[in-house]
Order: structure tokens, then sequence, then C-alpha cells
């Protein structure tokens, strides 16, 4: 396990811990507590705890700086998926789309299975064009899926 993963399972622990929507935390402190350089805690807020993932990051620099890292709850899964579908379009990348797709299968909005099958349909490797061609196809096809999946339930 990277030094990455055990900061956002950190993270992770604390908003369950707690209960909270929103947690606190000084970058300095963290990576004192981590033994890594600050920049190690930006990278991993900047990467796992994304728009796309269900946070929203607010910071503050300076000696009494701070990062506030919120979760975004949703009233219910139709809000969660048209709020993914005004992410991606018009085009979506690769990287963000899995981030998306992750997000549905950790709501149980989609299967394990179902989330293979959607990421499988949406790689580089099948959408074989040039960009931002790619990326167009890419979130035209899952705007498609995630409106289906709207009315499935």
């Amino acid at each position: 396990m990277s030094i990455s993963d055990v900061i956002e399972a950190y993270l992770k622990e604390i908003f369950n811990s707690q209960g909270d929507e929103m947690i606190e935390i000084k970058r300095n402190e963290m990576a004192d507590h981590f033994e890594c350089v600050p920049s190690q805690i930006n990278y991993v807020i900047n990467t796992r705890f994304t728009v796309e993932r269900g946070y929203l990051i607010e910071s503050k620099r300076g000696g009494g700086g701070y990062i506030r890292i919120r979760r975004i709850e949703h009233r219910d899964d139709s809000h969660l998926i048209d709020e993914m579908i005004k992410l991606i379009n018009p085009e979506v990348s690769q990287q963000i789309a899995e981030n998306v797709i992750e997000r549905l299968k950790n709501k149980e909005i989609i299967t394990e299975r179902e989330e293979k099958i959607i990421l499988s349909t949406i790689e580089r490797e099948t959408l074989a064009l040039k960009l931002p061609y790619r990326d167009e196809m890419r979130a035209r096809i899952l705007t498609n899926v995630f409106n289906t999946l709207k009315y499935m339930k």
C-alpha cells in the first residue's frame, strides 16, 4: 500500500468515524503525521477527493491555513446521475469517466459487473478515435448509459 493509499484511507476514516459531511485538516500537520512532504497531501487531495468522486475542496493558504473536504450527498440516485451527466458533457477523459463510474458503484447504483462492462466500452482501445472525438464519443456513450440507469430502478 502506497503512502497515497494510506493518506486517502485515513481521511475517509475520519469522514466515517465523525459522520460529518465536511472535515478540515491542516496540510503541514498531516504531512508531519505521515512523515511526508506537504505536496504529497496535496497530491492525494487533488487526485482522490475530486468532484467526480463526490467531494468538494476548499483551501486557505498561510499560517492559519486549512483544507476543507466536503462530501457531496445527493437527494436520490436520479439527482446524482443527472449531476454525473452534467459533469461528463460535452466530453470526458478516460480518467474522469473511470472516477464517475467508480462513484456510481460505490453508491451501489451499479454492480461491480456493470462497472466492468461500462469501463470496457469506453476504453481508449475500444474508442479508437483521435482526440477530441474520443472524449466526445465517451461522453455520449456514458450519457446514454446513465439515462438508462435513471429509469431502470
